[in-house]
């Protein structure tokens, strides 16, 4: 029997990261740069390892049509997505076998770009990053509904949570398409 805890948070941690980020969205400490809508060109994702999360997120936003890229803050170019997010995916209808990870070293900024983080410290560290820093960033989970501004990750976590940090994602990118129908690609 799967633990209602872990299948909404993922861990204990992840439902206190969560409690916490919605403290930081609230009093201004989140490092959030709103972009102008009218301005954004390409949604960026922007996870720990790029494997998961900013993997899904990258497929689901160019299926839709949107112009995007996505890098991990910790990882190794050219790793494919987790197998298990892999599958998951490919049982909601999306391929991710030809997503490959991008390192933050790598990543190409260009004009019109618009970082959206899984959590509030991947904020903070875009707002530190040489490349980064000048950028608008915001959280994915902003977008969903309800708002979640931590998505933990679920990575070897519970498959329960995993079904759950999914559908918080597909919400999110639709959400996305609505708000910032510059970014589609044409």
């Amino acid at each position: 029997m799967t633990d209602p805890f872990a299948a909404n948070y993922g861990t204990w941690r992840g439902a206190l990261r969560l409690a916490l980020a919605h403290v930081e969205v609230a009093t201004g400490q989140a490092a959030i740069v709103t972009p102008d809508p009218a301005q954004v060109r390409r949604v960026v994702f922007v996870c720990h390892g790029n494997i998961c999360r900013s993997a899904y997120a990258d497929g689901l936003a160019r299926r839709a049509g949107m112009n995007v890229a996505s890098f991990g803050l910790s990882t190794s170019s050219d790793k494919p997505a987790w197998p298990l997010v892999a599958e998951r995916a490919l049982a909601r209808g999306l391929d991710l076998s030809e997503h490959r990870t991008t390192r933050v070293e790598d990543y190409q900024p260009l004009p019109g770009d618009y970082l959206l983080g899984m959590e509030t410290r991947h904020l903070r560290k875009l707002a530190a990053g040489p490349l980064t820093a000048g950028l608008p960033r915001g959280l994915l989970g902003s977008y969903s509904e309800p708002a979640v501004p931590h998505m933990h990750d679920p990575y070897q976590l519970d498959p329960a949570y995993m079904e759950v940090c999914l559908d918080r994602i597909e919400r999110a990118v639709a959400a996305l398409v609505r708000c910032y129908p510059g970014a589609t690609a044409v």
